[in-house]
């Protein structure tokens, strides 16, 4: 993958239809997705369980542009060897998951795979500022972590528009992940970031049998995002 600042959109399919993941990640492609975003937590380090290695692994076939592992688990590194097998494109690891944040990314690079690290709302920039020569992409949570559907935290506009700056010239994406929809995504995409998650706001009013509203809740965010720049 060839980096490029354009406007990403990556759903989460976390909001998509549980019984029917294969069509369903086939439908927003189709729509326009750019990125396939996976949600991974574990019931510990967020107040959820989704996807293991094995789902990740079934979903692979389907995804056929870019696989976004994103890892809200503690510990993480024991399985990040599992998560890259099993198809990831990028794994995203927590800077709050565990002591060593460095070594992680280490691992994460070593399996050949993009790395990724995420902040969460209330964890300062600094925590990140001595491994931005390791990461391929920062993802800033704008909700705490554990729960789609949840209200966009505004402060995250700010810690965009500063981790933007951090990057300087530095081929690194900047994620935003929690709340993003046609009102939230200007905000973010003007401060500097390039690709944006989004669950509900994708897959409201759509289904498998109706992948039209997808395409058209995708081109909303895109459009709006695109705007702002």
């Amino acid at each position: 993958m060839a980096f490029d600042r354009n406007i990403k959109i990556a759903p989460s399919i976390l909001a998509s239809d549980f019984a029917n993941f294969g069509a369903e990640i086939r439908a927003i492609e189709a729509q326009g997705a750019d990125w396939v975003h996976v949600d991974v937590m574990d019931g510990h380090f967020v107040p959820n369980l989704t996807f293991g290695p094995p789902a990740v692994k079934a979903f692979r076939p389907h995804v056929k542009t870019f696989m976004d592992v994103h890892l809200m688990i503690a510990p993480v590194d024991p399985y990040i060897e599992a998560y890259a097998a099993a198809g990831a494109d990028m794994i995203t690891a927590h800077v709050e998951a565990g002591p060593h944040i460095h070594r992680t990314l280490q691992a994460i690079k070593a399996q050949g795979v993009k790395a990724g690290v995420s902040l969460n709302p209330g964890t300062p920039l600094e925590s990140i500022e001595h491994v931005m020569d390791l990461v391929d992409m920062v993802l800033i949570m704008t909700v705490n972590p554990g729960f789609g559907g949840q209200k966009f935290i505004h402060s995250g506009v700010d810690k965009t528009r500063r981790v933007r700056e951090m990057i300087g010239d530095r081929d690194i994406y900047i994620q935003i992940d929690g709340g993003v929809d046609v009102t939230t995504a200007p905000l973010v995409a003007a401060a500097g970031a390039d690709v944006l998650v989004a669950g509900s706001a994708v897959f409201k009013g759509g289904s498998v049998d109706q992948p039209e509203v997808y395409g058209e809740n995708i081109r909303a965010i895109r459009a709006a995002a695109e705007a702002a720049i």
